[in-house]
């Protein structure tokens, strides 16, 4: 599923420098006790994931555009394409929205360390080596 490119990292809960070791501690975005926990650093290739205080601000605006564009789309798409009454489309992506939060959330981040780390093929292939090393 498009290794090597941002897309893998992001969907793929993956270091966006090697792709091997995962960026939360759990895949679960619905564990809302750890949806928001951040690994220290790749367990593969070091990179770090705690950077300077208010990094991740930035990721805010990542989730507003997603958020935005899911109303936009989805409004669009049902009120004026398919002719549904506006309220219960207000309300049901109103409900979508609060559901998804923890899904934003994640994605937001993964896309926004995307943003400034860059894949690099050889810490990839030393940690694919490291992982293998220590699974076997």
């Amino acid at each position: 599923m498009f290794k090597g490119s941002k897309i893998y990292s992001i969907l793929a809960n993956r270091c966006p420098k090697c792709h091997q070791g995962s960026f939360f501690k759990t895949n679960n975005p619905y564990d809302l006790k750890n949806f928001d926990k951040v690994h220290d650093k790749c367990e593969f290739c070091q990179e770090s994931f705690t950077r300077e205080p208010g990094f991740y601000i930035g990721s805010m605006y990542v989730s507003y555009a997603l958020s935005v564009a899911l109303m936009v789309v989805f409004f669009l798409g049902f009120v004026i394409i398919l002719d549904f009454n506006m309220e219960t489309v207000l309300i049901s992506l109103l409900i979508s929205y609060v559901l998804l939060i923890p899904v934003w959330f994640r994605l937001a981040r993964l896309i926004w360390i995307n943003i400034f780390v860059k894949y690099d093929r050889q810490k990839a292939s030393d940690a694919s080596a490291r992982k293998r090393s220590m699974q076997g």
